[in-house]
């Protein structure tokens, strides 16, 4: 049926999406965490080495740490890096933009979420970044809450390029979309079928059912979203060097309605903002 075909999609029991949240909790705890401790003079590799300790002292694993090869327990990417940021001596300046992606295992199952922050603290950001970083988040946030059973998954997609569009109009710009990179199934492994991207598809799609889970992630850059991948084979940067924003959560879909797992409030205050269902499996 094709790279999105219906069978992709595996459904949970509702128990096994208790035990996911978990796993998301613990992720949203450690972002928490990872936010209030940026400083301007830190290193990226501090930032990774608190993420390590939290994870490990919430009785969790890092998912990234030797994924691949991948020697980080975050992907720490500034600027111009899209995602796949490599945690390192790299010293955080006053204002740089810095997205951190985390993900942490718990009895098996995965959680993964993303934030962007401005080093320094808003007030220390480009108006043009912390737009960017705000309508980058509002759109991770459509797509959630465009996420129902019995419905398309392309409609996540379709929702995060709306939002997107509506607020590049607004602001005077256009964003640049990334499309090589997207979301993802996830459950007993970090990246499962399906794939969700984070643009419109033309097409029925596959359709979501019962106790889906899936990472909603859109990177979103203020210039061309043309990007490549450095010669350490995981950084990803703008080709024309314009910023980017990464945000993600893992989320899971009921007949009932939706359950943000790697969100500290299940997703409650942004799901009732937007008239979504909000439905906590425990």
């Amino acid at each position: 049926m094709g790279l999105f075909g219906r069978e992709r999609i595996e459904a949970k029991t509702h128990e096994q999406v208790v035990l996911m949240r978990t796993a998301g909790l613990l992720v949203g705890r450690t972002l928490e965490l990872v936010r209030d401790s940026v400083r301007p003079g830190m290193t990226t590799k501090e930032l990774d080495a608190l993420a390590e300790a939290h994870i490990r002292d919430g009785g969790g694993t890092p998912s990234f740490l030797g994924y691949h090869g991948f020697t980080g327990t975050l992907c720490t990417s500034v600027n111009e890096e899209v995602v796949h940021g490599i945690p390192g001596s790299r010293v955080l300046e006053e204002g740089d933009l810095l997205s951190i992606d985390c993900g942490a295992i718990v009895e098996g199952w995965h959680g993964d979420a993303a934030i962007s922050v401005i080093v320094g603290g808003r007030e220390a950001g480009r108006p043009e970044d912390l737009e960017l970083i705000d309508d980058t988040e509002a759109s991770m946030w459509a797509g959630i809450a465009a996420l129902t059973v019995g419905k398309s998954l392309y409609a996540v997609g379709a929702a995060v390029e709306d939002s997107l569009t509506e607020a590049g109009e607004r602001r005077g710009r256009e964003y640049g979309i990334v499309e090589d990179y997207v979301g993802h199934g996830i459950g007993t492994s970090m990246h499962m079928d399906p794939q969700v991207p984070n643009y419109r598809l033309s097409g029925k799609g596959p359709i979501v059912v019962d106790a889906t889970t899936v990472a909603i992630e859109p990177m979103v850059t203020l210039g061309d979203e043309a990007n490549r991948v450095l010669e350490d084979d995981w950084t990803v940067v703008t080709n024309d060097g314009s910023r980017a924003s990464h945000w993600e959560n893992t989320v899971a879909a009921t007949s009932q309605g939706l359950w943000v797992l790697t969100a500290v409030d299940g997703g409650e205050s942004r799901l009732r903002e937007l008239g979504a269902p909000f439905a906590p499996l425990a």
